[in-house]
């Protein structure tokens, strides 16, 4: 891959440092990196490849110089505000914010699933969120090779979805000093159905996000989706249930030797041995880890999997960074 310069806006932040530790484990191959933030984090140092970087603060000439990409994750307002300054400069923005996903000039990527939609781009392209990630690599090959018709999502997403917040709420909680800075009750020994802000329709903003975006990424609005999110004592990764009704037939054995071999996925499905995937497990990992795979017998063609990737690697910063992996080999 050819090496380019890179900007990180929201360096400071919990996925903007996670996208410096990613980009040094994966040797991504930049000559100059750049390192933005607020007025208040400017002047802090980061470090990424054993180098020491002053971050800088995030201004409108900030990208008047020779960046080729920025990775954003600072928040759907500064995305809104700098990437289009961004784009106008020539720079490509990989935006990890929620600011452009259903902009429908403006391709929603998961490499492993939609690659060619990058070329799409003017300038911007979109991460989309973080549990619908881990769901588009689980339900790629299924949709390829059988069809999907319906979906339901069930989430069980940790609490660093919602930032240093959440964590604390939880950390706190458990420690048996009720906080509520990132939920409206306590998350310690909870699960809360609410995720984002509850729409007229009853459904929360991140149910009817995975709703939508999975349309969008698979190009198909004919889909049938439904999903409930909810929020559980998890420091790192979100599990999902994923109830799928395929147009085709399958055989469960066909399912498990496609997740064998497809990108991104590792298969956990040995229930005699207690083997199926754990948040625990999927921490600080870049792999979607699929099991629990079993006929659903209350429907033709019913199919039902687990899902556990980390939110803050796949589910943000590593999905960001393959989709500049992409950019750099066109």
């Amino acid at each position: 891959m050819k090496k380019i310069n890179l900007a990180v806006v929201g360096a400071t932040g919990m996925v903007g440092r996670t996208f410096l530790k990613v980009l040094e484990e994966r040797n991504f191959p930049y000559d100059n990196l750049y390192l933005f933030a607020s007025k208040n984090s400017a002047g802090s140092k980061l470090k990424c490849k054993g180098i020491e970087y002053t971050v800088e603060e995030l201004t409108e000439n900030s990208f008047d110089g020779d960046i080729d990409i920025a990775l954003f994750s600072a928040g759907g307002n500064i995305s809104l505000k700098y990437s289009p300054i961004a784009a106008k400069n020539g720079v490509i923005v990989v935006d990890n914010s929620s600011a452009f996903r259903m902009d429908k000039n403006i391709p929603l990527v998961v490499p492993e699933v939609n690659p060619e939609d990058i070329l799409k781009h003017n300038g911007i392209i979109a991460n989309p969120n973080c549990s619908t990630i881990q769901a588009m690599v689980a339900l790629k090959p299924i949709y390829d090779k059988y069809g999907i018709k319906r979906i339901v999502y069930s989430t069980y997403q940790a609490v660093s979805g919602s930032g240093v917040k959440g964590i604390s709420d939880l950390e706190e909680g458990l420690k048996g000093n009720i906080q509520n800075k990132a939920y409206p009750h306590q998350i310690a020994n909870n699960c809360l159905p609410h995720i984002d802000v509850f729409e007229d329709n009853g459904y929360t903003k991140e149910e009817m996000k995975m709703v939508n975006e999975t349309k969008k990424i698979l190009n198909d609005e004919s889909l049938r989706i439904t999903a409930t999110a909810v929020r559980v004592p998890v420091f790192y990764a979100h599990s999902e249930s994923i109830n799928i009704e395929t147009e085709k037939p399958f055989e469960i054995e066909d399912i498990k030797n496609i997740f064998k071999s497809a990108k991104g996925i590792i298969l956990k499905d040995d229930v005699s041995n207690n083997v199926y995937p754990l948040a625990s497990e999927a921490e600080d990992t870049d792999e979607v880890y699929v099991g629990r795979i079993r006929r659903d017998f209350s429907l033709e063609n019913g199919l039902n999997l687990w899902v556990v990737a980390d939110n803050i690697r796949k589910g943000a910063a590593t999905n960001t960074i393959q989709i500049a992996e992409e950019l750099i080999k066109l």
